[in-house]
């Protein structure tokens, strides 16, 4: 699925979500409608799904995601394989991926980083806080980080 909201730019900024809480997915879908860059959400419920995805568009010669949202835990395969996946992957190594998941553990943070992760959010709870996160990730990430492009 995939979701188009409004920029000043003309080319979208591809973000990938992988997320299995439908709940999440809104959530974010809504956050970045209301956004000032022009987003192309697409969605994947599963690690298996993501990979499938990331590894099509390769070899159909797709536009790969800008930026990876990544939740830690999925059905199929969970977050650190696929973190595991994407930074072995010579094609993929560079997108930024944002690992968002409910996790606060020390383990978990250590072991995003050291999977390579660009970032480690933990979600918060609260509805407006959870919209505010997703906002400080399209003003750092879609505004002033410059994103690698193919």
């Amino acid at each position: 699925m995939s979701v188009i909201t409004q920029r000043q730019s003309s080319r979208p900024v591809e973000v990938l979500l992988v997320e299995d809480n439908p709940g999440d997915i809104r959530l974010t879908q809504e956050a970045f409608k209301e956004g000032r860059v022009f987003v192309n959400l697409t969605v994947a419920n599963d690690g298996v799904e993501a990979m499938e995805l990331l590894k099509g568009q390769a070899a159909n010669g797709k536009r790969r995601p800008d930026l990876i949202l990544l939740d830690l835990n999925l059905p199929r395969k969970n977050g650190r394989e696929v973190l595991v996946e994407i930074k072995a992957d010579e094609e993929l190594r560079r997108i930024p991926v944002i690992v968002m998941t409910t996790s606060k553990a020390e383990q978990d943070i250590h072991r995003a980083y050291n999977l390579n992760a660009n970032c480690y959010i933990t979600k918060p709870v609260e509805l407006d806080e959870f919209l505010n996160v997703v906002r400080s990730i399209e003003d750092f990430w879609l505004t002033i980080v410059t994103l690698p492009r193919e």
